[in-house]
């Protein structure tokens, strides 16, 4: 069983937090928060499809060449990118380099601008009507949900890509639409009062 393990400061954390130093501050200060506008939430959604089959060390670790490749993830100015963009992002070392998750990006932002309210509130409309509860081991996390594979469906009918159910439950659990810290982890946020 993979329960909370105690870090170098003592505290209760996420197995998977104690893997790399890079997890840590990722675990402690993002990770399972709410992300506060469609760009931020652009970002997060491109990195976790940047993410399909690679190790998120990977992703977090070219975090910074990301965001200088897509113009810090502003939705307008991605959605405006062409071929050009596309084969320049191919020679860039300081990302991922698949062609397939490129185009998946500019395509992504494209579809975001067309959602009414906007890629933030869309997202959330399918955060489950009760938090599921608290995982006390590893075992206990989910993989994807009801809710993310509703709204992979949803998002693939407009024109979304790399956004299956697995992805998008990652998505959730990054931008704290559930909570997924274990139970006795010191970042799980306390349950709302009944």
């Amino acid at each position: 069983m993979s329960t909370a393990r105690p870090g170098d400061d003592g505290r209760l954390r996420c197995p998977w937090a104690l893997s790399a130093p890079d997890y840590i501050g990722y675990h402690d200060d993002e990770w399972g928060r709410p992300v506060p506008d469609d760009r931020s939430m652009f970002e997060r959604m491109a990195l976790e499809g940047f993410q399909s089959g690679l190790s998120w060390l990977v992703i977090l670790r070219k975090r910074e060449g990301f965001r200088r490749a897509f113009a810090g993830f502003d939705l307008a100015t991605v959605a405006a990118y062409d071929g050009a963009d596309v084969e320049r992002l191919l020679a860039d070392a300081d990302i991922v380099r698949n062609r397939a998750k490129i185009e998946a990006t500019i395509a992504n932002a494209r579809a975001a601008l067309d959602l009414d309210g906007g890629l933030l509130a869309h997202v959330r409309r399918f955060a489950p009507g009760e938090p599921p509860p608290a995982p006390v081991t590893l075992a206990d996390v989910r993989s994807q949900s009801e809710e993310s594979k509703a709204l992979a469906k949803d998002l693939r009918k407009r024109g979304f890509r790399f956004v299956g159910p697995t992805t998008l439950y990652a998505l959730m659990q990054a931008t704290g639409i559930v909570d997924d810290h274990l139970a006795d982890c010191w970042r799980r946020t306390p349950p709302p009062p009944r």
